[in-house]
């Protein structure tokens, strides 16, 4: 892969039943290997959910191999660009789910999800209903610190799999109108079927997530950067980087859209800091959490390992 040429990054998924994900895993990987594709795809039974990175020529021909297969004829493939550090390394793995909610009964992904919205119909709604919905960002806490459409709820959850534990907090919006969003919409199609099962009568997600919104609509009723778990950490095309972060410094309160996982080990929470605050002060580098927690730079456990870098 070229070091200065900007590379293609794919981001898809779909939920389709695969009867052998062990056998697809060896065959796919090598497919991307042929192509000297790097990135992160899990298979499972109920589907594929990938991102991966490479040339123009190779991400062409990934898209039309996978199409030549019935089964990801339709897949929509959302593109933004990075380059050879993105993904580092080829990760291709079986899973029992390609995004974790966790359950014992899991919901059904394919017919029990709540109504899709386009990016167009999302703003529509947001540009007339706005007072009479209620916007529920899908993702993790981390996400939504540096990037969140205006008024949503946003939980304070560290895990997608934690989702399934904070609904009944929500009860009081059963009745509600509740536009749910995520990335790219696969969060959505398990987070909008849980709370269909769970008593929410009018429930919408959006169609391809926030990178397609963002793509295809723009920035209304978006605030800040969008995330992603790639070493880019926010998305760094134009019409999904802010000209101003929202993010703010855990220490200082300092705007900035920089990352940084606790160096406390048994924590490892990703969380935003100032960089130049973290370089004058290394004991940024341990969350306020552990902080509050009596962790300093003198107890902090490594874990017998030299202190993480910031990862998705």
């Amino acid at each position: 892969m070229s070091e200065t040429l900007p590379l293609v990054v794919l981001l898809y998924y779909k939920y389709v039943e695969i009867e052998n994900p062990d056998r697809f895993v060896k065959e796919h990987r090598k497919l991307c290997e042929s192509l000297n594709l790097k990135g992160r795809v899990l298979v499972a039974e109920e589907g594929i959910n990938g991102t991966l990175v490479g040339d123009q020529e190779a991400t062409d021909r990934y898209q039309v191999a996978m199409k030549e297969d019935p089964r990801f004829a339709d897949m929509e493939f959302k593109i933004s660009h990075g380059d050879a550090t993105t993904f580092p390394k080829l990760v291709i793995k079986a899973r029992k789910e390609i995004v974790t909610l966790g359950l014992e009964d899991d919901v059904d992904p394919i017919t029990g999800t709540g109504v899709h919205l386009s990016p167009q119909q999302w703003k529509e709604m947001l540009d007339t209903h706005k007072d009479e919905v209620v916007v529920f960002d899908a993702r993790n806490r981390y996400e939504s610190d540096v990037g969140y459409f205006e008024g949503a709820i946003k939980p304070d959850i560290e895990h997608f799999r934690d989702l399934p534990d904070v609904v009944d907090e929500y009860a009081h919006l059963k009745d509600k109108k509740v536009m749910m969003y995520c990335t790219g919409g696969i969060r959505c199609e398990k987070a909008t079927a849980l709370f269909k099962e769970r008593g929410f009568k009018d429930v919408y997600q959006l169609h391809g997530g926030i990178v397609t919104y963002l793509e295809k609509v723009g920035r209304d009723h978006w605030e800040g950067d969008c995330f992603v778990f790639d070493q880019r950490m926010v998305v760094p095309d134009e019409f999904a980087l802010a000209e101003e972060p929202v993010g703010q410094c855990e220490h200082t309160g300092v705007r900035t859209r920089h990352f940084t996982n606790c160096l406390h080990v048994p924590c490892h929470r990703l969380f935003v800091v100032e960089p130049k605050a973290l370089e004058e002060h290394p004991e940024y580098g341990i969350c306020s959490r552990c902080t509050a927690a009596g962790v300093t730079l003198e107890n902090v456990d490594h874990g017998g390992n030299p202190a993480p870098q910031a990862a998705g």
